[in-house]
Order: C-alpha cells, then structure tokens, then sequence
C-alpha cells in the first residue's frame, strides 16, 4: 500500500483544452481516496516560487467546459538546473507533499522524470497536449478539440477557397508531428497534407504538384505541419511563386486559435478518466509513470518510452487522404 498522503497537480508548457477537466478528476478522485490535495499555480515556476494552495472539491467546481487551466502555465528555466530542481523539492517537503501530478506535453514529462530520478519522489504524467505526439497513448488531451477547431476553421476558410479558385496552404501545430496536419485535412476534406514525417523522405511539394493534384479542381486547400522541416506554410507559398507562378496562392496561420475554446465530449471523458487513473497510479506505488489510453483502455507508459519513442503516424491515413482527394 503506498505511503502517500498528499499530492500536488500542475499544468506546465502549452495549454490544451481539458486540462481543466483532468484537475478536477485529479483533486476530486484524490481527496475521495483521502489525500491531502495541492495545486501549484504557473508549473514548474510555482514549485520553486511556492505558489502554492491546497485544494477542496470547490475549487475545482464549474471548470470541466473551461479551456486552457486554470492552475495557469509558464516556462522556468530554473527548474532547468539542479539548484531550481532542489528548491522546488524543498518546498515540496515543506508542504508535506509526497507525489507528484504533472499534466503537460514531453517536456513538461521529461522535466518529471529528471525531478523524479533526482528525489525518489513518486511522479505521474498526464499528456495535455494537442499535437498528439506522446509515444503509447492513443490520443492526449486536447487533442481532439484542436482538430474540431481546425475542421471548423478549414470550412469557412474553404468558401473563400472556392469563390477565388484559389490554393490555399493552411498552417496547423503540431512542431515535428503531423497528427494535426494529417487528420485535420482528413476531416475537412482538404486535398493533401504536408507533414514533417514525409517531408524527410520526399518533396511533398513537388509531389503535389507532378501527380496534378488539382486537374479537377478549381480551387484546393493543404494543411501544413509547422515545423522546419516542411518548410511551414509560408515558406511553400513562396517556392509555389518562384517555382509555380500559374497558382494563385493564399496563406492562412491558425496559431493560438487551435489551444484555445471549451473542450469536446471526447477530451472532457478522456481527461477524466486519466485523472482518476492518475490517483490509481499513485496509490499503486506507480512512479515515473505517463497515464496513455490504448484501445479505449487505460496504461501505464514509462516516462523513458514516452518521451524518447517517437510516435508513428499511421500510413493507412496517408493512403486514405490521397484516395479521396481526386
């Protein structure tokens, strides 16, 4: 049985919706098993700055349809050196907290995983992020609300597409991982998408371009992945002007508005049942330890395989796009 009695949940890196969801089910499932609960403002930041409040069930009352969260979210570069890393223990230990909640993306579990090595303290991942790319998990958190958002905004932006017979490069997040990308032009019927797991094997651009992927078409959409390695949305748009003049392109960035909104169905269930897993996890003597879902069932991934193992994307939806985009 484990000898926790008290644990304290952040949120730290980029916000996704359902991480409010996923700190209700943390302090709810927590203060239900009888542990003390924390919530430590600002990330990593709180932990050594002591920003630090225990929580009741009221605290997290009304923020389940709540984007971004409200335990707040920042970069710390000190929690980055050994001397940051000691402190935020210290006020760990003056709290009487013994585990660790850390809701984030892979280097919010990649920080876990070196505080939790360092100290021997019990530490459970949640992945809150919308790229989707945490390796032994299904899906993360977020994630599906940011591909709603995405189809929604590809939709409208469509109507222009057409009315100018024009080519549009749409630019999605997602850094070295094309699962937004992918899925998104899925999803709204986009003619292909260009992402920075097939970038490294071909020019997608050129590949685009020779199998005349718009020959029935007046006017088509591409999502891009923002990443270096595609080159980004501008950065096609350009070589289509010095490479392809006879297109009229068009360049639209969605940024922040992907983090953004009320969380699905799907991501408000999905955070909460890995929240309550999380407790689970603690009260199990789990430690260093990403709560992933596979096949609609809970796991526990290691932080190493998390972290290191890169997600693959799966070929069947490459072929799928390409199929329907004719």
């Amino acid at each position: 049985m484990s000898h926790v009695k008290s644990i304290g949940i952040l949120t730290s890196g980029g916000d996704a919706p359902g991480m409010n969801a996923a700190i209700r089910a943390v302090t709810r499932a927590g203060i239900y098993a009888g542990l003390k609960v924390f919530g430590i403002y600002r990330g990593y930041r709180g932990l050594i700055y002591d920003e630090i409040e225990e929580f009741s069930t009221q605290n997290v009352s009304n923020i389940i349809q709540r984007g971004g969260t409200i335990l707040k979210t920042a970069r710390c570069k000190e929690f980055q050196t050994p001397e940051g890393r000691q402190c935020a223990y210290d006020v760990l230990r003056r709290h009487g907290i013994d585990a660790l909640v850390v809701i984030g993306g892979d280097g919010s579990l990649t920080g876990a995983r070196i505080f939790a090595n360092e100290f021997q303290l019990p530490i459970v991942g949640l992945p809150g992020t919308i790229d989707n790319d945490l390796y032994g998990t299904d899906t993360t958190i977020g994630y599906d609300t940011a591909l709603n958002t995405i189809m929604e905004c590809v939709d409208k932006i469509r109507d222009t597409a057409t009315s100018h017979e024009r080519l549009f490069f749409i630019e999605v997040m997602g850094r070295d991982a094309g699962f937004l990308a992918l899925n998104g032009a899925i999803a709204s019927g986009a003619e292909a998408a260009i992402i920075p797991e097939i970038s490294t094997q071909v020019d997608q651009l050129a590949e685009l371009i020779k199998h005349g992927f718009r020959k029935s078409k007046n006017s088509s959409i591409v999502l891009v992945a923002e990443s270096p390695i595609t080159g980004g949305a501008m950065g096609l748009a350009q070589r289509v002007e010095e490479e392809y003049p006879g297109y009229d392109v068009r360049v639209s960035i969605l940024g922040h508005l992907q983090r953004g909104g009320s969380p699905t169905a799907h991501d408000r269930i999905l955070a909460s049942r890995m929240g309550s897993a999380a407790i689970d996890a603690i009260l199990d003597d789990q430690r260093n330890v990403m709560i992933g879902i596979k096949n609609d069932e809970i796991v526990y991934v290691p932080f190493t395989k998390a972290i290191k193992n890169d997600k693959p994307i799966n070929q069947e939806l490459m072929s799928t796009l390409r199929r329907l985009s004719i």
